[in-house]
């Protein structure tokens, strides 16, 4: 009960966000705080988490998109970044090595706002798949903001980093998730200035529940090439046909009466049911801008929806994907499953097959 209460307060006062600063007035560095030390590096650690749908894509109340999804364990970016006597980006291995020119903008755009000009030196560890449905670029500039900020002597919060650098332009749950971890629901933005909105505000945070432990997730991914991203996804999203009323209604029903309160109850059946559903109905939207499919890649579609007719599973694809999930009640089960799938060729070269937790703790800094 008093999970619930805590719940319906949340649902009912937007979460407190930190006061943000807009990308044109950002101030120079003397003006923030400084922490007592300054450390020679820091290292960072920042994990993926998973999109699992948008309450109302096209604001039929006035919010537009709204979000819900999870933070996972198994995926991470992680990085080192230390004082210099030059400037020096380097990787540990060739996946870190693509991330490099996305990192120095991040580092660029942060020297930009803050007028902190010394050399750094960045040595990404590993990065999470890029545009592939873990939220790389946001938990990249994220893991980067913090360690640049703890470098300088600046005290920014996740919020104000995320500001700075443009995140969290539809969905707030990467940011919420950077600090927090768990399951989370945000409120989306507002349509208009009109509405009280403000360009570079983070969407409001409307609950956030523990994921429970036992439960699993089997993520399916494909190399087949990365999901909509940049120009080309702002392109599709203002070519798709309305998300009507009903269908908004649809969905935030699903949320609010079934994955939540499974959550909460720890009802794997009413989670499954509900995300499903969410999925199926926020897959139809986007569809037109995915060949047709609520998949953006048959081969994960074909085994994800294959998994779903063997064990009860909540299915469906991470943002613009290529990667699919099922969620399962067990990881004896995940493990089960995953192997008859393998055992019935669906499993074919260039698609894998991850097992992983919910993860309910946010980032690691580390001076």
């Amino acid at each position: 009960m008093n999970a619930l209460l805590d719940l319906t307060t949340r649902m009912a006062q937007a979460y407190a966000q930190p006061e943000r600063r807009p990308l044109a007035s950002a101030p120079a560095a003397a003006d923030w705080p400084l922490p007592a030390a300054r450390p020679a590096q820091v290292r960072a650690s920042a994990p993926g988490r998973l999109h699992l749908g948008f309450l109302d894509p096209t604001a039929t109340l006035g919010r537009r998109f709204g979000s819900i999804g999870l933070v996972i364990d198994g995926f991470a970016t992680e990085l080192t970044l230390a004082r210099g006597v030059s400037d020096s980006f380097s990787a540990d291995d060739e996946a870190a090595r693509r991330e490099l020119s996305r990192a120095e903008q991040v580092v660029t755009r942060l020297r930009t706002v803050t007028g902190a000009t010394a050399p750094l030196a960045l040595r990404l560890h590993q990065v999470l798949p890029a545009h592939a449905g873990f939220g790389s670029g946001t938990q990249l500039a994220l893991a980067i903001g913090h360690a640049f900020a703890r470098l300088q002597g600046l005290s920014l919060s996740t919020t104000q980093i995320a500001g700075l650098l443009g995140r969290a332009q539809r969905s707030g749950v990467g940011v919420a998730g950077f600090d927090q971890g768990g399951f989370l629901v945000d409120g989306g933005h507002a349509a208009s200035a009109a509405a009280g909105a403000r360009a570079d505000a983070a969407p409001p945070i409307l609950a956030r529940a523990a994921f429970p432990e036992d439960w699993a997730v089997i993520l399916v991914l494909d190399d087949c090439g990365p999901g909509l991203h940049g120009e080309a996804e702002k392109q599709a999203i203002a070519t798709l046909p309305p998300f009507g009323r009903a269908q908004a209604a649809d969905v935030c029903h699903q949320v609010l009466m079934r994955v939540l309160p499974g959550l909460l109850t720890r009802d794997f059946g009413a989670f499954a049911d509900g995300i499903t559903a969410v999925q199926r109905a926020i897959g139809e939207h986007f569809a037109p801008a995915q060949g047709g499919s609520m998949f953006t890649s048959a081969r994960v579609a074909r085994a994800v929806e294959w998994i779903a007719t063997r064990t009860r599973a909540g299915i469906g694809q991470s943002s613009w994907g290529p990667t699919g999930f099922a969620f399962v009640e067990t990881r004896a089960e995940a493990e089960a499953v995953t192997a008859e799938a393998r055992a019935a060729g669906l499993i074919p070269a260039g698609v894998q097959v991850r097992i992983v937790q919910g993860r309910n703790t946010g980032a690691r800094i580390a001076a």
